[in-house]
């Protein structure tokens, strides 16, 4: 399944400058340098699956990246218009890999992907193939959701760059949190069954053991990514190990149909997780959760300025929410990065996206120089009734995640071991 979307200018002066205002850099870029990319089409290529248990998640984002390609294209640093196309992978590699060479025929030379560590894994080594046989026609890889930390440490790429938070970041701010939670003392790791379930799981117990060393991690399951339908069993075993707490980073249908288990089974633990505001979670909460449930995040349902202008609109057009943020922070930093450089040439952005410092909906970030990890602050929420100023309710449950800790930069950035091959 396959489809091709040319995102359409906003209508009006006023969305254009609200627009400009999100995605201005530090220091304007010359005008020399922006005039030379003005008009200019780039062409990306989304990789992610449509189809499947995770379907709901990949449609909601190829939705989400139109939008946002509309809105960036009205205004940007370089002038230039974003034209998207999106390919159902499946979830698999090898489709990935496939859409990847017709993507480069087409004289794609930007692919984003973002679900499933095992395909980005391919999608990084395939592209520094490619770009290393065939110079000029190199490909840059923008990752906005595969989170394992080997692929901005030992696994490091100069064509990869990731705008959310690894796995290692998250569970610093997360563990930071949990740390001063006295009523956290027994805790069970749930994850899925592939590089980055691992990661979460080794994570948390190094970053406990070091911050709370009185936890006791009281059971450790690996479960097949997104193929279990029942979680019921799992439940069961969390149950019986008195487990007061459950770590997960779980998402799509492997978070809400754990959700969905573990409320229909009474247990009236804590879960502490990265994507409860992925397509399906919400409402597999209900209202039920409250003040049980966390999520760590580089954003979360109620935030404020634009990007929550654009979540509303985006949920009135499309009933639907507009989670995957780190959309906008790619279109910040490659319209940045283009402006900088006077071109659309992959090799020129790439050496401009580097240290790069940009404004962007969750305040001043900057794309690591040494591993391509972008450095931002990073929240903690927890499920609440919605009201007040935290109004927005994800799939109209009634119910929101409410900001209780924003952690800076520094808080949640982790070393990096990479040692970066850059091109001659």
């Amino acid at each position: 399944m396959k489809f091709a979307v040319t995102a359409v200018a906003l209508s009006t002066l006023f969305a254009c400058a609200l627009a400009q205002a999100q995605t201005a850099p530090r220091a304007a870029a010359a005008p020399a340098a922006a005039s030379a990319t003005k008009g200019q089409v780039v062409k990306m290529m989304w990789i992610d699956p449509l189809t499947g248990l995770m379907g709901p998640v990949g449609t909601n984002q190829l939705k989400s990246l139109q939008f946002l390609a509309e809105k960036f294209n009205a205004s940007n640093p370089a002038g230039v218009k974003f034209e998207v196309q999106g390919v159902d992978n499946k979830l698999s590699p090898a489709e990935s890999l496939n859409a990847l060479k017709a993507a480069i025929d087409q004289g794609v030379r930007y692919v984003l992907q973002g679900n499933g560590s095992s395909v980005a894994g391919a999608l990084i080594d395939a592209i520094d193939k490619h770009n290393a046989r065939n110079p000029g026609k190199e490909v840059i890889y923008l990752n906005y959701a595969a989170v394992d930390p080997d692929f901005t440490n030992s696994k490091c790429n100069y064509w990869h760059f990731r705008f959310d938070a690894d796995t290692s970041m998250k569970m610093e701010a997360m563990t930071t949190f949990m740390k001063d939670k006295p009523d956290v003392k027994k805790v069970y790791l749930l994850n899925q069954n592939y590089s980055h379930g691992h990661q979460v799981a080794k994570y948390a117990k190094e970053t406990l053991a070091r911050k709370r060393p009185d936890v006791q991690i009281v059971g450790e399951d690996l479960h097949p990514l997104a193929q279990v339908r029942d979680f019921a069993p799992y439940v069961a075993k969390i149950k019986a190990s008195g487990a007061d707490t459950v770590i997960t980073g779980n998402w799509g249908s492997d978070l809400s149909l754990l959700i969905k288990a573990a409320n229909e089974a009474g247990f009236n633990g804590k879960f502490f997780t990265y994507y409860t505001s992925v397509t399906g979670t919400p409402s597999a909460l209900g209202t039920g959760g409250e003040g049980r449930v966390f999520q760590v995040g580089y954003g979360h349902p109620n935030m404020t300025g634009q990007i929550q202008t654009w979540a509303n609109e985006f949920n009135t057009r499309f009933k639907d929410d507009l989670y995957t943020l780190a959309f906008s922070h790619a279109f910040s930093a490659l319209s940045n990065a283009m402006a900088k450089a006077g071109s659309t040439d992959p090799v020129k952005v790439a050496a401009a996206l580097e240290g790069l410092k940009f404004n962007s909906f969750n305040g001043e970030v900057e794309m690591r120089k040494s591993d391509h990890q972008l450095q931002q602050p990073l929240y903690m929420t927890v499920w609440q009734k919605a009201g007040g100023k935290f109004a927005y309710s994800p799939e109209k449950t009634g119910m929101t995640l409410v900001p209780v800790k924003e952690y800076p930069s520094y808080v949640s950035s982790t070393p990096t071991t990479c040692q970066m091959q850059r091109p001659s």
